[in-house]
């Protein structure tokens, strides 16, 4: 059983060394030119580089015949089918990751093996069954459009960045079940954020096929969106209570009785 929240010997606040707070917040020294802080020069230098940079990438030109011709005759019809693909490559990448941070979560229960939950494994290998299957779904999706799921277009590239904080939460060993689901939490979430972007577009570009395929994939979602916002509650309640518990067995008899 990993050991719940506690009050510990954190030293990461100023608190922590009174004696030395006044000399921190002092002014430079008088040989070195004191000046108030400013982000002016940070946000000048930010500007640069947000001139001068370019984008994160471009959606790839169809490598097939089949690919060049449905691009074509899409855009001949006014359509964007680069902004559609872009955001299926970002779902596909999303949908990967998902799968990856629920095989870490379902390591993570097996071994803390708490019982603060109504979650099962059985339930966690379910929703890491479906968020694999809609990974499947995406890259069969793109390959409709003449497009490669193997390919990397900036939106893929941009949560690719993002997610990488999420697994590096759960496959952190320190972190309890309940900072775990938090960040499954933060994941879910984005991840219903995004479906429900995928059906507006598919709809705008007349991809009917594409829009039912995804409506029962956001439906999944929701689901899962709700289950673990509860597992994450209850994580978090009990965990307050296994820390109450600890408390009162280790106070002395006499302040038991009160």
């Amino acid at each position: 059983m990993k050991e719940e929240t506690h009050i510990g010997m954190n030293r990461t606040g100023i608190q922590m060394s009174p004696f030395d707070t006044s000399a921190m917040q002092a002014p430079p020294a008088s040989e070195i030119p004191a000046t108030p802080g400013s982000e002016a020069a940070l946000a000048q230098m930010r500007s640069l580089y947000i001139a001068e940079a370019d984008t994160l990438g471009s959606v790839p030109v169809p490598g097939t015949v089949k690919g060049a011709l449905t691009t074509g005759v899409s855009m001949l019809t006014g359509n964007n089918p680069e902004i559609l693909l872009d955001k299926l490559g970002e779902r596909l990448a999303f949908e990967r990751t998902s799968t990856r941070l629920y095989d870490a979560l379902i390591t993570k229960v097996e071994t803390l093996q708490e019982g603060t939950t109504s979650m099962t494994l059985g339930e966690l290998r379910k929703i890491r069954e479906e968020e694999f299957r809609h990974f499947t779904m995406v890259a069969a999706a793109i390959e409709s459009l003449g497009g490669d799921p193997t390919s990397q277009t900036p939106c893929a590239d941009l949560v690719g960045v993002e997610s990488m904080g999420l697994m590096q939460v759960i496959t952190d060993p320190r972190t309890t079940l309940a900072q775990s689901l938090h960040a499954i939490l933060v994941a879910e979430m984005t991840d219903n954020n995004g479906w429900e972007l995928l059906i507006a577009l598919a709809e705008d570009q007349g991809q009917n096929s594409m829009m039912v395929d995804f409506s029962v994939a956001l439906d999944s979602e929701r689901s899962h969106l709700q289950m673990v916002q509860t597992w994450y509650e209850e994580a978090t309640i009990g965990q307050a209570i296994s820390n109450e518990a600890v408390d009162e067995a280790e106070s002395p008899p006499s302040q038991q009785l009160h």
